[in-house]
């Protein structure tokens, strides 16, 4: 604001800033001030009473006051009180730039950087760490790169403020190898080092990794916070490490970490991705405080578990609350929606979603109507909507109706979806495979040849199915026929004896799935008996005490002979089975699966 627009406010100032700096000085009230109109105000009393309206100091902590709340109206302020500024240095250009990293215009910290450069003004220690988040959310990464020079040429780049951005700078920028070299190479790995390396392994879907630093971090007696506790649950979540999920609850009770809602919220995600809905619901429940992130995660849990109904119920409670729901809030209602097969109260709330709340729908929200349309074989309807959408389709919503083409065998629409796809993306194993097996349901072997040989010229493989069980606090992995785990022998056995046990009772293998012309039937039953899920029940079997319930996941959507045996050993072993796919929980109990085969 310049001192013209400033003096224009002066007759709206309202009569108790008026009062109070009449009383104290405008310097000693700015942190009482909660808005900008208030900061704006005090400003222009400045002006009118000639007291400080030309002190640097004062300007100064007026800009640090509008960062604070970094909207753009105040960076607007912001950045023009700054210009007034004629003796600039590095604490003021390090005060605007934090302002900036945080803001939606993370671009502008950069720019600062180079201006102070440009002035001849000294970086310190305090620059680096804007800067280097402003390079990480605008996906900067050779400016990143430049910045982390820069570091290094003035000493700063193991500073403990400094190190920690430099990780997590790399890692968003999708160079999580270089995030580790760094982080192994700095000499001072504080709490904060290891919590941008823990989120980093997380992001890039290392959770395995980001465990292992947390026991490091133990045996270095560096005290955790609760943003470490946010990194550790969501590994366990990615994992689905029910029992270690357990353990770190228990370590959050402990260590007084479940005050914050944050780290509740986590330990719902964990517990509803690890399978156990009576744990998210009993974090949930047990809370005093519930904010809009919270509700959304006991909304997705719900829906994800297969229970759409209650998700429902429980937005509507949430709404009763005066808690205003968000974009992950109707990502879940729009997927209970989907999976319940309720496809005009989906198109109900997608539309609410903006006219109501405001809420403009991102690709997941699209997503999620293509998939409740095509679900219940509304394909054209889907590949019109697709179309018809004011933003370019990505992959993601393709992909979602090459799938549903194919569990509906509409060859023709999904050879259309199919060449979409391989127009923006060439290189994906899964993309091929359901479009082969299309083909070869339709018996168009000339075109399954076509695409088998497709795939060779561009070196494209299938993505291998694995699934993993934890027993005894240990995840073992289980890949599709073969033989790595140290008990796989045994495991196969008893892969053998429980297919016996269940054609007792009925089961057929569902053959008509393996897609391979040149099998005989017997070849196709065994091809079909050694998948990764099966394996992983069988080794829950051999190792869990009878009762217990057999808890896996898988990294692909499960296949329907799986999704049989696993109906069928819930019943003749009396087991109950959690089975967590790329889409959705299956519970099997008594030969039912919550999904009631809709899936």
């Amino acid at each position: 604001m310049s001192i013209s627009a400033a003096a224009t406010m002066i007759t709206t100032i309202s009569p108790a800033i008026v009062q109070k700096s009449q009383e104290s000085s405008p310097l000693s009230l700015l942190p009482k001030c909660s808005s900008l109109r208030e900061i704006q105000q005090l400003q222009a009393f400045a002006i009118k009473s000639r007291r400080l309206q030309w002190d640097n100091s004062f300007l100064s902590k007026l800009i640090d006051a509008l960062t604070l709340n970094p909207a753009p109206p105040s960076m607007y302020h912001a950045h023009k009180l700054f210009d007034q500024i004629s003796h600039r240095d590095a604490v003021l250009f390090n005060t605007l730039s934090r302002g900036y990293s945080r803001s939606h215009e993370p671009h502008q910290a950069i720019v600062l950087f180079c201006q102070m450069l440009e002035a001849s003004i000294a970086p310190d220690a305090y620059s680096f760490p804007s800067l280097l988040k402003a390079c990480a959310s605008a996906h900067a990464f050779c400016e990143g790169k430049q910045a982390h020079a820069a570091a290094i040429k003035l000493g700063f780049a193991s500073n403990a403020f400094v190190l920690p951005t430099l990780i997590n700078m790399y890692s968003q920028c999708g160079d999580v190898k270089a995030a580790r070299t760094i982080f192994d190479h700095g000499t001072d790995r504080c709490v904060i080092s290891y919590n941008s390396m823990i989120t980093a392994c997380v992001q890039s879907s290392r959770p395995g990794e980001a465990l292992a630093l947390f026991r490091e971090m133990q045996s270095r007696r560096l005290r955790p916070t609760y943003v470490t506790m946010l990194g550790v649950l969501a590994a366990c979540a990615l994992i689905g490490a029910l029992y270690l999920g357990k353990w770190i609850h228990e370590y959050v009770k402990k260590n007084g970490f479940s005050y914050y809602v944050k780290v509740n919220t986590a330990l719902i995600d964990m517990y509803g991705k690890c399978g156990s809905l009576e744990d998210a619901i009993g974090v949930f429940n047990g809370m005093e405080f519930r904010d809009t992130q919270a509700w959304s995660a006991m909304i997705v849990t719900y829906a994800i578990h297969g229970q759409g109904i209650v998700a429902l119920k429980l937005f509507d409670e949430m709404l009763q609350k005066g808690i205003r729901p968000d974009g992950i809030t109707f990502l879940g209602i729009l997927y209970s929606c989907s999976h319940s097969g309720m496809v005009e109260q989906g198109l109900g709330y997608f539309r609410i979603m903006y006219s109501d709340y405001g809420i403009p729908p991102g690709i997941k929200h699209y997503g999620c109507i293509v998939d409740l349309l095509a679900r219940t074989g509304k394909l054209e309807e889907a590949y019109d909507f697709i179309n018809g959408l004011s933003i370019e389709p990505t992959l993601i919503l393709w992909r979602t109706l090459l799938s549903a083409c194919g569990g509906h065998g509409n060859v023709d629409l999904g050879k259309k979806v199919f060449n979409r796809i391989i127009e923006l993306d060439d290189s994906h194993g899964g993309d091929y495979v359901i479009f082969s097996n299309m083909c070869a349901l339709n018996r168009m072997w000339e075109d399954v040849n076509e695409i088998r040989k497709l795939m060779d010229e561009r070196g494209v493989v299938k993505v291998p199915g694995c699934s993993s069980i934890e027993v005894d606090s240990k995840v073992h992995e289980f890949f599709a026929s073969d033989g790595k785990h140290p008990d796989s022998k045994k495991v196969h056995r008893m892969v053998d004896e429980i297919m016996e046990q269940l054609k007792v009772v009925g089961y057929i293998p569902d053959t008509c799935k393996v897609h391979h012309v040149d099998l005989t039937e017997e070849e196709k039953e065994v091809s079909l008996r050694y998948h990764s899920e099966k394996l992983a029940i069988a080794f829950g079997l051999l190792n869990t005490p009878p009762g217990t319930t057999i808890r896996v996941v898988k990294n692909l959507r499960i296949c329907s002979d799986c999704h049989s045996v696993a109906k069928l050993v819930s019943m003749v072993f009396g087991r109950q089975i959690i089975l967590r796919d790329l889409n959705r929980f299956h519970h099997f109990a008594v030969g039912q699966c919550s999904c009631a085969d809709y899936w």
